[in-house]
């Protein structure tokens, strides 16, 4: 099952003999990419409608390149997380239009796979200690087509920050809620709107926070029937579910 069955199935296609929507199916069985070290899935994007996503942690620079490489050479976009300098670096030295967003620890490669932006995501920070989760999100978000808007350090202890964006929030069509310490905002936003509300508890608080496992809490055990959860500082998993909720017609 490699190029040689691909072809074999557009001739089938251009033959008549198979649907293209058929074709469609097989090619969503066709297999990895086989490195060794890893197995790049290269028809992620047929399958569930957008490419692999690197996760930088534990790996070395020349492994996150020959992995980006085999993602980029199948004309797909590309977005590596939790990448330090020394990762961009290699990156960049391969791909000159690659871009790294300090905050967000995120590489980006444009190849304009989601050329039309649709519907609106709304991302919100408790703090602005919140935002480096925040920048994740919205880089996972403007990748996968979505129009972002991010309103920052409207948290709880000075709730009136948040009162004056009630529009904004309205607008949204999926709202994800970045905030630490006793983790309220998402309860209080949900409270606010018709919206699906995507928690993000973040590792940012003192002592008892337990590294966001209070506002994990919290936010699990929020009254706000439309408030979802996702794992302590993962701003990717939200905006990566944000914005296939943003492509549901």
């Amino acid at each position: 099952m490699d190029s040689n069955y691909i072809k074999i199935i557009l001739k089938k296609v251009k033959k008549g003999e198979i649907t293209v929507n058929k074709a469609l199916e097989d090619f969503k069985d066709l297999p990895y990419k086989e490195l060794g070290f890893a197995k790049v899935d290269v028809h992620r994007a047929i399958r569930c409608g957008f490419p692999e996503v690197i996760l930088c942690s534990g790996k070395t620079p020349d492994h996150v390149l020959k992995i980006a490489e085999q993602i980029v050479r199948n004309g797909s976009d590309l977005l590596a997380t939790r990448a330090n300098k020394e990762i961009y670096k290699c990156v960049f030295e391969k791909f000159k239009t690659a871009r790294y967003n300090e905050q967000a620890k995120t590489i980006v490669i444009k190849k304009n796979r989601f050329k039309k932006k649709t519907g609106m995501i709304v991302i919100v920070t408790a703090g602005t200690s919140d935002i480096c989760v925040a920048e994740e999100a919205r880089e996972t978000a403007e990748i996968m087509g979505n129009n972002v808007k991010v309103l920052c350090d409207v948290g709880v202890a000075g709730i009136h920050r948040l009162l004056k964006n009630k529009k904004e929030l309205s607008a949204a069509k999926v709202i994800i809620v970045v905030a630490g310490m006793e983790g309220a905002l998402a309860s209080v936003v949900g409270g606010m709107v018709d919206r699906p509300v995507i928690g993000v508890p973040t590792s940012i608080g003192y002592g008892v926070s337990f590294g966001g496992v209070a506002a994990l809490f919290a936010m699990l055990n929020s009254c706000a029937s439309n408030v979802t959860v996702v794992n302590i500082d993962n701003g990717f998993g939200a905006a990566y579910v944000a914005s296939l909720i943003n492509r549901t017609k």
